[in-house]
This record gives structure tokens, sequence and C-alpha cells, in this order.
């Protein structure tokens, strides 16, 4: 077998492994080191087994990683998601906002979605926002005899805009993997994400108000005490110290007061700090927080450390000019790469999560974005968008079976799958505003960083 082929059966044996079950981090440094020492092999210079520069390959990729300044903010952000998620915080905005949309249709749905991209920005974790506010808002949805399907969309659609919307740790680490600026992707997500979130909060509305069966309007014995002084005084309680906390994170990185690490430790601290205030940083709270942070940071370091690794020995052997030359023997316009490009990220979102697509597929792309002359930024963003529907799309929707692992015994995963189906069909449509108007990609960057 000549190098180049030897490089694509890696690739192929990696997604043959992972699909099995085989833990990825482990499956691309075993498949790295296996495959790098037959590549870096010489017998000739040899002095023992372990003389291949495979192993060196191996440890100068794990102290880049360890010494990334931009992976430095990922275990800040997520222990700043992990604080606030204990802290009761969410469960109060959420009761705020159900009652001041009480007037609109599908107003507990509305309040959901709108928490969800609160959320959103204080964690980008898809599993933690769809678990919380499948224990908090879904029960309460369904008691208020809500369309299961309808419910279990909002859940799951909404969980998922911490992928897009900043500070997401999705677009830290294709920064980190892309070259891109951290602050100036944050700036370019803003408007997709929340024309997203509007798109879904736009089709809630016009589905509760064609068929109000579907999301009746609450009774006021479900929504207690709606006088205006009392919704002030929830609002003042829950919505503004988040709210605070979240615009100081996301103003110090667009203004350029701090650096992403920076801020994502002032997000750290208002954390702590509100969770102190609500009374409920316990000690048991803060070392749960702390053992998750610790976690799931290991998780996306080593998958760097593994990717890395893997891409190099995989580009060493010839695999990424072997794709790259029959992606450009293909003569496509650049329109049709994009298209080519998503549909692979699409169904690679079957099988993987949103970590694993950026961090060892990406990089294959990331060389043919100049020869299409398409802007890296652009095309993150696009990215960050497709993966909203790698956590929807049936048969491997994670965030559908998040939400069937909390649901009641008599919800089906038909029944949630069914309701996650219109916000794909809602996400196409903000992929093709954003390709069409690339001034929602462009206008904020433009404005601050020219």
């Amino acid at each position: 077998m000549t190098d180049p082929q030897v490089a694509l059966l890696m690739l192929g044996s990696f997604i043959f492994l992972i699909m099995l079950g085989f833990p990825i981090a482990f499956t691309l440094m075993g498949m790295a080191v296996g495959v790098g020492y037959y590549a870096y092999f010489n017998a000739e210079r040899m002095d023992s087994i372990l003389d291949n520069r495979i192993f060196d390959l191996l440890v100068n990729q794990t102290y880049s990683v360890m010494a990334n300044d931009a992976l430095t903010a990922v275990p800040l952000f997520l222990f700043m998601g992990y604080i606030v998620e204990r802290s009761n915080i969410i469960g109060r905005l959420f009761s705020t906002l159900n009652i001041a949309t009480r007037h609109l249709p599908g107003s507990m749905a509305i309040a959901a979605l709108v928490t969800c991209a609160l959320f959103a920005t204080a964690t980008g974790i898809v599993g933690a926002v769809v678990t919380l506010m499948g224990l908090l808002a879904y029960p309460a949805m369904l008691k208020a005899r809500y369309d299961v399907s309808l419910a279990s969309g909002v859940i799951c659609a909404g969980g998922c805009l911490g992928i897009l919307i900043p500070p997401s740790v999705m677009l830290i680490v294709y920064a980190a993997t892309s070259g891109v600026s951290v602050v100036q992707l944050y700036a370019a997500a803003f408007i997709p994400g929340f024309l997203l979130a509007g798109l879904y909060i736009a089709y809630v509305i016009a589905r509760a108000w064609i068929n109000p069966s579907l999301a009746p309007k609450p009774t006021k014995e479900e929504l207690g005490d709606t006088s205006l002084s009392h919704i002030m005084w929830m609002l003042l309680t829950s919505f503004l110290p988040l709210a605070m906390l979240i615009m100081a994170v996301l103003g110090a990185i667009v203004f350029g007061l701090a650096t992403p690490s920076e801020a994502a430790a002032i997000g750290a601290l208002g954390g702590l700090l509100l969770a102190a205030a609500y009374r409920a940083l316990t000690w048991d709270r803060l070392k749960e927080s702390v053992y998750l942070t610790v976690r799931t940071s290991a998780m996306v370091c080593w998958l760097f450390v593994g990717s890395w690794t893997f891409a190099s020995v995989f580009a060493y052997l010839g695999g990424e000019e072997l794709i790259a030359n029959f992606v450009i023997g293909l003569n496509l316009s650049p329109l049709a790469f994009l298209l080519l490009a998503q549909l692979i990220i699409f169904l690679l979102g079957w099988p993987l999560e949103w970590s694993e697509i950026i961090i060892i597929f990406i990089p294959i792309f990331l060389p043919l974005l100049e020869v299409y002359d398409i802007d890296p930024l652009f095309f993150g963003i696009l990215i960050a968008l497709n993966l909203q529907t790698a956590f929807l799309s049936p048969p491997m929707a994670m965030a559908a079976l998040y939400l069937k692992g909390i649901a009641p015994p008599h919800v089906t995963l038909v029944q949630i799958f069914r309701g996650v189906m219109p916000y794909l069909a809602l996400i196409i449509i903000a992929m093709v505003i954003v390709y069409n108007f690339p001034a929602t990609i462009y206008w904020l960057p433009t404005l601050f960083y020219g």
C-alpha cells in the first residue's frame, strides 16, 4: 500500500472504531502512535525500539495544547456555566419569563426558549442545557397541557443554541483549530445566534396562534402573583444579575477590555458571587462544579492532543493532499464546495459530537478554503449553525436522547423526533439567510475591529 492509502485506511479505521464505542480521544492517540510508528520508522537510525519520532511528536503536541492561550478560557467558561446551573438562577429566570410573556401565544414555550438562549451564553454545553431545562421547564409544559412534541422540540432546539451563541466553547475550539480570532468569532456569531433564536420563537408563536390547543394559555392559578410589582421584583432578582454577568463577560471581550481567558475568569468569579448571593454556594455544589469542569476540560484537551497528533501523521502520509486533490479535481464552485462540506459535517454529526468534528475533521477542510476563496470566519459560523442540526437530526440526535433520558415514561422517542423536525427546517432557513446576507456575520466584526 502507498502512504496516502495507509492514511485513508487510518481515517476509515478510526471512524469504524468510534462507531463501535471506543473512547474517541484515546482511539485517536492510539491510532496516531501506531500508524505514526510505521510512518516514521527508520531501521538504519534506530538505537532502540523507542527511538521513533512519533513519541517526540506526541510529547510536543501535548505541550502545545496545554500552552495554548485560547484553550485557557474553556475550563473557566465551563466552571461559570456549571456553577450558575446549580445555583437555581435558571429556575428563577424561567418562572419570571413565564409570567412576563403570559399574554403571548405559547408563553411557556417562549419563556423556555429565551431561558435556553440566556443560559447558552453562560455555558456552551448542550447536554447541560437540555438536561436542566428538561428537568425544569419540560414537566411544567406537560403539566400545562402542552403538546408533547411541541414541548420536546422547544427543549431540544433551545438547548442546542449554546453551540452558536457566545461565549460558545465550540467557537473557542474552532478558533484554536483554524487560527481565527476568538474575539472576531464571538462578534460574528451574535446576529446569527439570536436570528436563529428569533426564528424559533416566531415559529412557536405562529403554531400556538394557529392551533391554541397545542399550547393552552396558563391559568391564574398556574401563574400565581402577576402584579406589576411582583414581576419587577422577580426580574430584578433573576434576570438582571445573570444579564449583568453575561454583558460584563461578553462586553469585556467584544470591546477589547480583556482577552477571552481574562473575561472567562471574570465570569467564573461572577458565577461564584451570584451563587453566594442566592445562598446556593454549598461545598457539595462547588465540589461538583469543579469536578465536572475538570472532567469536561480534560476531554477537550486530550481530544486536541490526539487529533493534532493524528492529523500530523495523516498529513505526513499524504492523506490531506490526496483529499485536497480529489476535491479540487471535482471542479466545484465555491457554493458547491460549501454545500458538500456542510453535508459531510451534517452526516458526521450523527455518530460524533461537535468537539470531535471540529478538532478532527475541520482541519481537513481548512486548506481548501483558500482554494475556493472562502473566509474561515464565514465558514466557522456556517459550521456552528450546521452543528445545531447534528444534535437534532434522527437517528442519532443527541439532544433528543438527552431529553428522553429524563422525560416521563409515557413520552416516546418518536414524539421527541417529531417535535424537533420543524427546527431542522428553521436552521436551514437561517443558513440560507446568513449565506445570502453575509453582513449578518461581518457587520459587528467590521464595526468593532475594522
